[in-house]
C-alpha cells in the first residue's frame, strides 16, 4: 500500500492528486483541456514502457521517481491512447472502457484439460509455440509472452504454477493449502484471457 499513488486526493474523486498548476499548464501548451485521467493514462504509458525503466534503472533505485513530460500534442496525445489501451487491458476492461474493446481471441484451448483433476505439470513448445497443462494444450503462444515477466515474475507461470496439483510459490498459512481439487472451466477461461491480454 506504501507505493501507490492515487490518481484523486479525495473519495469523491474531485480533487486529481497532481499540482494544481499541471493541468492547466498543459491546456495552455496543447491548446486543449487535459485531465487527470489523461494524466493518468500519460504517466502509465510511460512508465510502463521498458525502455523507460532500462535508461533510468539506477535513478528509479535510489531516487524519487520522474517522469519526462512532453509538450508535442501528437506525442502526448499518442501516449495518452496507449495508457489508456493498457490500463483498459491491465484492469480486465474495468478502467478507462470508453472507445476500447477487448482483443479479439488469438490464442485458443487446443485440447482441454481433462476434468476431475488438477494438472501436475506445464511446459512451453517454442517450436510448436503452445502451452501443454497437464494433457491440455493452449496455442499459438509467442516465446515472449511466455517469457513476460513483471518484476522478476514469469506472469504465465507463476499463474499455472499457483494451479497445479502440487501448487507453485510462496506458503505463508495452512489456509494456502486449501485449493481447488479440478481444473475448472473458469480456470481455462481465465488462461485464455490472460494469454490474449499479453498477446495484445
Amino acid at each position: 500500500g506504501k507505493d501507490i499513488l492515487p490518481l484523486w486526493r479525495d473519495a469523491d474523486a474531485t480533487q486529481p492528486n497532481l499540482h494544481p498548476e499541471l493541468l492547466r499548464l498543459l491546456e495552455q501548451a496543447h491548446g486543449k483541456p487535459v485531465t487527470p485521467d489523461d494524466m493518468a493514462a500519460y504517466l502509465y504509458a510511460v512508465l510502463a514502457q521498458p525502455a523507460f525503466t532500462a535508461r533510468f534503472h539506477d535513478e528509479l533505485v535510489t531516487r524519487e521517481l520522474r517522469v519526462p513530460l512532453t509538450l508535442d500534442k501528437q506525442l502526448f496525445h499518442r501516449a495518452t491512447k496507449i495508457g489508456r489501451e493498457l490500463l483498459f487491458l491491465h484492469t480486465y476492461g474495468e478502467r478507462f472502457a470508453a472507445g476500447q474493446t477487448w482483443p479479439a481471441p488469438a490464442v485458443k484451448n487446443l485440447k482441454a484439460i481433462a476434468s476431475g483433476v488438477l494438472p501436475d505439470k506445464f511446459s512451453y513448445d517454442d517450436v510448436t509455440r503452445v502451452i501443454h497443462v497437464g494433457d491440455g494444450v493452449f496455442g499459438p503462444v509467442s516465446q515472449a509472452v511466455w517469457d513476460f515477466e513483471v518484476s522478476g515474475l514469469k506472469v504465465v507461470q507463476s499463474w499455472l504454477g499457483y494451479r497445479m496439483k502440487n501448487r507453485k510459490g510462496k506458503k505463508s498459512s495452512p489456509l494456502d493449502d486449501i485449493t481447488p481439487k479440478a481444473w475448472t472451466s473458469d480456470y481455462t477461461t481465465e488462461l485464455l484471457r490472460l494469454l490474449n491480454l499479453l498477446t495484445r
